[in-house]
């Protein structure tokens, strides 16, 4: 089983922690977290943009000039692609950008993603996390502790009110729950602060 430190929100050693094979050093597939990313960012899409043919373009209905004798192209309206006001080509129309991933490849890449993490040293596990007020001021001073000063994610077992208002009003920090992260949120930070509570919640589910 793999070992880490588990820290303190003074950002000080108090021991280690033993973490699941399963989870934090499984295969690591590049395959499976591409198409999981893929598949999150396209179902963001709301699919709704739209513009006109040239067929649905108003006007036009007259032909512009004789078909022959101007030494013109031959046109039948102004309402062709290459006139001002006329249709577009190949015009986007809604649609859906669903891209559908099965189960095992959804928790391969998310094991996958975290094992990464692990092993470049971006995983930082919080024996706990317990704020006196919802203060931003406090939650930055545990990310100045923990050194993260970059992007990060900031996981718990349950969602706690405290944390997300101290935490919603610095630009870099992100907080999600157990119940709510995915392989899209883990990849794209650079640091991921998680509670011991929520590491064995994620055993528990993924191991």
């Amino acid at each position: 089983m793999p070992k880490t430190a588990l820290y303190n929100m003074e950002g000080k050693t108090v021991g280690e922690i033993e973490l699941s094979d399963d989870i934090f050093a499984s295969k690591i597939s590049k395959s499976a977290m591409h198409i999981v990313v893929r598949s999150i960012l396209a179902n963001k899409r709301r699919g709704t943009q739209s513009a006109k043919t040239r067929s649905e373009v108003r006007g036009g209905g007259r032909k512009i000039y004789r078909q022959k004798g101007t030494g013109n192209a031959r046109h039948h309206g102004n309402r062709a692609p290459q006139f001002a006001h006329g249709g577009v080509v190949f015009a986007p129309k809604p649609r859906d950008y669903v891209v559908k991933v099965n189960k095992k490849v959804r928790r391969l890449a998310f094991k996958s993603a975290l094992t990464s993490k692990l092993n470049n040293g971006e995983i930082i596990i919080l024996d706990e996390l317990k704020l006196a007020a919802p203060k931003t001021k406090l939650m930055a001073e545990v990310l100045k502790n923990l050194n993260a000063d970059k992007r990060t994610l900031l996981v718990t077992s349950s969602e706690d009110t405290d944390v997300r208002r101290a935490g919603q009003n610095i630009e870099k920090l992100e907080y999600n729950f157990v119940n709510t992260i995915n392989t899209y949120d883990v990849l794209k930070a650079n640091k991921v602060i998680i509670t011991k509570d929520a590491v064995k919640q994620i055993e528990e589910v993924y191991a």
